[in-house]
């Protein structure tokens, strides 16, 4: 059974920086995309950053220039460094791994940016 597990959320001031990190287990299979999302309290779930399994990467407007997205391919892992952070970043990030066909979601990390 494949688990995706975030770790690294917590409370930053505004400014401060945080870095997030998803490790994938279970699974046999080579994984595809990753990509850390994030949901508000009453907003949809969106796209912040990904990586291809070819490397490629694309982000959100709002944090390019400030987030940058990196994948271990050896260990599985993803990771989300956050830096610059304003207090609009505030959400549950979460990581999501394609495992071929299967979209695998960790269960979500707090990010809280005070001003």
């Amino acid at each position: 059974q494949v688990q995706v597990v975030e770790s690294g959320g917590g409370l930053v001031q505004a400014g401060g920086s945080l870095r997030l990190s998803c490790v994938v287990s279970g699974s046999t299979f080579s994984i595809n995309s990753m990509g850390w999302y994030r949901q508000a309290p009453g907003l949809q779930r969106e796209s912040v950053a990904t990586i291809s399994s070819g490397g490629i990467t694309n982000y959100a407007d709002s944090v390019k220039g400030r987030f940058t997205i990196s994948r271990d391919y050896g260990k599985n892992t993803v990771i989300l460094q956050m830096n610059s952070l304003k207090p609009e970043d505030t959400s549950v990030y979460y990581c999501k791994a394609a495992v071929i066909t299967t979209i695998c979601w960790g269960q979500g990390t707090q990010v809280t940016v005070s001003s």
